[in-house]
């Protein structure tokens, strides 16, 4: 069954190759299809593979979450519900933004680890480079292509390693809405053959357009998305820093900060079409790791949930889900006390990738003797090097040091022991270059 999935998957999202305008309004007419009746229900990746599915992965759900929540990628009901537990016991989840295979699997393993969910996310250019950088991008081609295979990747290894996921695209500008088109083509056509959308969520990211039309779009792809059950991320105020070729170094610090008028104004547009949607509310965040003046105010995302609860009278305390834009260098103190005002999600992307690039920058400052040459070392002038310079080395040693980083992620985040599974044992059967282990 996967292969005819797989195949109508990537027809669907090729229909957004061609060129179009950077915005286009939605048709009914475009979401039609998933209501068929013929849908089957979602089944396990596994079993589409005929992989082996034992151990964690063939378990059902969690002791300590709800019943929706089950190994693999999350949607709809279970995704949501993974939020409101993340926000009643006071914990958020890391949001990763990966570019490789590699850097998936080094998410799943540091999840299993934590005994934790995670989330998994790519970005436009993420997604440009899963594909290959020599694959062409004209109309994000190769963007679409790229997310919607690592997107396979996952549903297939989350299953394996046992944790659940919620798999997510990171900021989407106007410009950048055809590869997000694409990617929910992609999820429609899925969701027609197996019941779910290819991805959770999407984020989109018109925080530099006038408030009212980010609404306004925000209103008319939460419509569209909704029937697949589907969450909206969206942004208001300004993340500062760079990332992914995106500048926002200078701009007026008081873009940085969101006001609770305008976080309610949000809540009150969105609501009536669903709940599936978090925000992600400027109070002073930036993109990397700076020196300079930067003030975080978790402050502010307190006095939106007051005025909002207040306005809508509920008794619910914290009514909006909050995302942590840049996390990376944030103080543990200014982490913790984001999630006592709501945030059950911190994305974290300049810091794993240094760890990455940490991990390859030990093994060769190690090894650099038997790194020089394929023959000679100092065990001899005829020894060869071939086990220090496979690729699987320095990139398991990468993958070591990001994993590390993500453990003191998931414990800065309170999000520990939250699935209710035994420790993970060690890896067995885990052979390495010419039969005889990694070194590392």
């Amino acid at each position: 069954m996967i292969k005819p999935i797989l195949i109508a998957t990537l027809f669907a999202a090729s229909n957004s190759f061609a060129p179009r305008s950077t915005f286009r309004p939605i048709s009914p007419a475009s979401t039609h299809a998933i209501h068929s009746p013929t849908a089957s229900c979602a089944t396990r990746q596994a079993e589409e593979l005929g992989i082996p599915c034992q151990d964690e992965c063939a378990l059902q759900s969690y002791p300590n979450l709800p019943d929706t929540i089950h190994p693999g990628v999350l949607s709809g009901q279970a995704a949501m519900d993974l939020l409101a537990d993340a926000k009643a016991k006071g914990y958020a989840i890391p949001a990763v933004n990966c570019v490789t295979s590699s850097s998936i699997n080094s998410c799943l393993e540091s999840a299993r680890k934590n005994d934790a969910p995670i989330m998994i996310q790519f970005s436009s250019g993420g997604s440009q480079f899963y594909a290959g950088k020599g694959l062409d991008n004209s109309n994000y081609h190769a963007a679409i292509a790229g997310a919607v295979s690592g997107a396979f990747h996952v549903r297939t290894m989350a299953e394996q390693y046992g944790v659940p996921v919620i798999l997510h695209t990171d900021h989407c500008s106007k410009k950048l809405l055809p590869w997000v088109d694409g990617l929910l083509s992609a999820s429609e056509r899925y969701f027609q053959q197996s019941g779910e959308p290819l991805f959770t969520s999407h984020m989109l990211d018109f925080s530099e357009e006038p408030i009212e039309e980010n609404i306004d779009i925000c209103k008319d792809y939460l419509k569209r998305m909704d029937k697949m059950g589907m969450i909206l991320e969206m942004e208001l105020g300004i993340t500062g820093g760079e990332e992914d070729g995106v500048d926002n170094t200078g701009v007026s610090k008081e873009d940085l900060y969101s006001k609770p008028e305008e976080i309610y104004q949000v809540y009150e547009a969105l609501s009536p079409i669903s709940d599936k949607f978090t925000v992600a509310a400027a109070f002073g965040n930036v993109h990397g790791v700076y020196s300079g003046d930067i003030e975080l105010r978790p402050p502010i995302l307190d006095a939106a949930q007051k005025f909002i609860s207040k306005k809508i009278g509920s008794a619910d305390p914290l009514p909006v889900y909050f995302v942590f834009h840049g996390g990376s260098g944030s103080s543990l103190e200014d982490i913790r006390e984001a999630i006592g005002y709501g945030v059950i999600k911190m994305n974290i992307d300049t810091d794993v990738q240094w760890s990455y690039w940490k991990g390859i920058k030990d093994f060769e400052e190690e090894y650099r003797p038997y790194l020089q040459a394929q023959i000679g070392n100092p065990d001899g002038a005829d020894k060869p090097n071939k086990k220090y310079y496979d690729p699987r080395e320095c990139i398991r040693s990468a993958e070591s040091t990001t994993v590390s980083r993500l453990d003191q992620a998931f414990a800065d985040l309170k999000c520990q022991n939250i699935l209710g599974l035994p420790p993970v044992g060690k890896p067995e059967n885990t052979l390495g270059p010419r039969r005889g282990g990694l070194l590392v």
